[in-house]
């Protein structure tokens, strides 16, 4: 059982609203900035979510909402993490009953709720930082 529809949109126009500004600052928390599969609006959403060894991974606590099918959709997205801006890419949903990726106490958190299911993305290489051409003189 993932979380209730009528708790996502409640979050959605009232909680996002209020911990956006931070969601881009505090541990465990980022804003995904996506484009509407439609409509090309700009949305940022803020989320959970958690380094992983190649990129960053979320547990998508309300099922497949549409930040996660726009970021699919559109075969990626932009985070900001901590003051930080990173580009995503190769998004791919995952089911994963082990919930290995979680740090151990939000691994019992949606553990509790039931979420298996999970967005796992890519960061994208770095042009300025991954230029192995570059030589320092």
């Amino acid at each position: 059982m993932v979380l209730p529809k009528r708790l996502a949109r409640f979050n959605r126009v009232v909680t996002n609203r209020v911990t956006g500004p931070l969601a881009g600052w505090l541990p465990g928390f980022g804003v995904i900035i996506h484009r509407g599969r439609r409509s090309g609006r700009e949305y940022r959403t803020p989320i959970n979510i958690f380094r992983t060894s190649d990129g960053y991974v979320a547990a998508l606590t309300y099922g497949v909402t549409d930040w996660a099918r726009n970021v699919l959709a559109a075969g990626g997205c932009e985070l900001e993490i901590r003051g930080r801006r990173a580009s995503l890419t190769s998004p791919r949903l995952v089911h994963d009953p082990t919930r290995r990726d979680m740090p151990p106490i939000v691994r019992q958190l949606v553990g509790t709720i039931g979420v298996t299911d999970f967005i796992y993305l890519r960061t994208a290489p770095d042009a300025d930082h991954g230029d192995a051409t570059r030589r320092d003189a």
